[in-house]
């Protein structure tokens, strides 16, 4: 089930989105907000698949609002102004749909959504460094640490691969049940998570900060 909400400040555009929503099967369009405020206050108790997102609104660009955005949730962007689509892009927009867009428009955007949900299930992620394709299993994977506009990743035999990345990007390449960010700047394996010491995990010879804003998911796994 993909777990979805939807910020527009358009009453009616916000009435669309839902009616659509009724019509796809495993699409749970979990709230509408016409307040960025309230989305933000939402995404900050409640883990979220998906969100639809204007982009033109009064508070703050819809681009900069996913920016912000510390879960990993992906986006489809849903608005009237075109000259958007290649900033929309560049952060991995699933999709980016003109106002006003069909059923089966809309329809065809989410199936690309079940589509990535699917390719978790692969248990290696692709990335390119270096000049070369690198393909690394998920278990040789120790940690992930981000720095800057770069991400670097530590492997299990000591070595680290440094590939151009955002966090962001990088978490959506990995499968939600084996990888977890525990800090803006980290990525952990799930099944590493065993004990908590001031707020702190200890991997290794490896010490990571728990983020007030992660630390109720990375609670909720050591409590399964």
């Amino acid at each position: 089930m993909i777990r979805a909400i939807a910020l527009d400040d358009e009453i009616l555009a916000l009435k669309i989105i839902e009616n659509y929503a009724e019509k796809i099967e495993n699409l749970s369009l979990e709230k509408t907000f016409n307040r960025q405020s309230d989305a933000q206050k939402y995404l900050n108790k409640f883990p979220v698949d998906l969100i639809f997102l204007d982009i033109e609104m009064p508070a703050k660009n819809g681009l900069d609002f996913y920016k912000d955005i510390s879960q990993n949730t992906r986006v489809i962007f849903t608005t009237a102004f075109s000259e958007y689509a290649v900033d929309a892009f560049s952060i991995n927009a699933v999709d980016y749909l003109l106002k006003p867009f069909s059923f089966e428009r809309f329809k065809a955007a989410v199936e690309k959504i079940k589509l990535n949900q699917e390719n978790h299930d692969v248990k290696h992620l692709s990335i390119r460094a270096d000049y070369k394709l690198h393909k690394i299993n998920f278990h040789d994977i120790q940690l992930i640490e981000g720095l800057d506009d770069y991400i670097q990743i530590h492997l299990k035999d000591s070595t680290k691969i440094t590939a151009r990345s955002s966090m962001k990007s990088i978490l959506e390449k990995l499968s939600g049940k084996d990888f977890v960010r525990v800090h803006r700047s980290f990525i952990v394996p799930v099944r590493d998570i065993k004990t908590i010491v001031n707020k702190n995990i200890h991997i290794s010879d490896f010490i990571i900060p728990i983020g007030e804003t992660y630390k109720e998911e990375v609670m909720k796994i050591l409590n399964k």
